[in-house]
């Protein structure tokens, strides 16, 4: 019998219990999305770190064996979509997953989630930032913000870049593998844009009215439509759009409910919006 029978995404990244990010928010939507969803966690949280207080558990030493579980299914996947991790062991796990698991239908859908406003996150070590530029040779589709941009392509980052500027990071990340880049939070005045960079496709920014302040949990949902998108064989410009549009959605009916920062999205009263 196989398992293999419906198109899945192996979700790598980390779980959090509360506060709507990671695995919690991706699977629900990539389900929603008719593509069935298979965690594998790299840590596990009981809210993120964004609190005052949580509980951790790294899940290191136990993804080899979880993973040679699925090796005995013979699971195949139409896609593999990473997110936040932790080390570099981790990081080398990916990488031996990816080699292992990828077949010629594969898609590899990378969110290399190393920092914001200009600075690496605080675990993120020198030897993190080059095992992630090492990854990004096996990504079909990365989605890295600005900041995440500047990192992988060794670009002094500033706060206010041209979109040639923009442009030009998206090319020197698809020079290393991707054929498809989504360069996100791009700042421009009362508006938030998107890059959307494909080879053989012009580029364009895709630009939605900045609302509210940022929430956690909202890079998931963007990246999990992006993933479960592509293995449906949606366009990327046309995903980029959606996963925008939605995104911004799930922001304002936050607002509208009056939703703590720290507790994300309330996307759940939205999801039936999404296709």
């Amino acid at each position: 019998m196989s398992h293999n029978n419906q198109k899945k995404i192996a979700l790598i990244n980390d779980f959090c219990g509360f506060g709507r990010c990671s695995i919690a928010v991706a699977l629900p939507i990539i389900s929603k999305m008719k593509v069935q969803c298979c965690p594998l966690p790299t840590s596990i949280f009981s809210n993120h770190t964004g609190f005052q207080s949580f509980y951790y558990e790294d899940f290191t030493p136990h993804m080899t064996n979880y993973i040679d579980e699925w090796k005995k299914l013979n699971l195949s996947f139409s896609g593999i979509c990473t997110g936040f991790l932790g080390s570099v062991n981790q990081i080398k796990i990916v990488k031996n997953f990816i080699s292992e698991f990828k077949n010629s239908g594969t898609v590899v859908i990378i969110d290399p989630v190393m920092g914001d406003y200009g600075k690496p996150y605080p675990t993120y070590t020198e030897e993190m930032c080059q095992g992630m530029k090492e990854l990004v040779h096996f990504a079909d589709i990365i989605t890295p913000n600005v900041t995440e941009a500047c990192i992988l392509t060794d670009t002094p980052y500033q706060r206010n870049f041209s979109k040639s500027d923009i442009i030009f990071l998206a090319q020197k990340i698809a020079s290393k593998g991707p054929k498809k880049v989504v360069i996100t939070g791009v700042p421009q005045k009362s508006y938030i844009g998107n890059l959307v960079y494909e080879e053989g496709v012009e580029p364009r920014m895709i630009r939605n009215h900045k609302i509210g302040t940022e929430r956690s949990g909202t890079g998931d949902i963007f990246s999990a439509i992006v993933a479960a998108d592509a293995v449906n064989g949606v366009s990327f410009g046309e995903s980029i759009e959606k996963a925008s549009h939605f995104v911004k959605k799930c922001i304002a009916r936050s607002i509208e409910l009056d939703i703590p920062l720290t507790d994300g999205v309330c996307f759940e009263e939205v999801l039936d919006t999404l296709k």
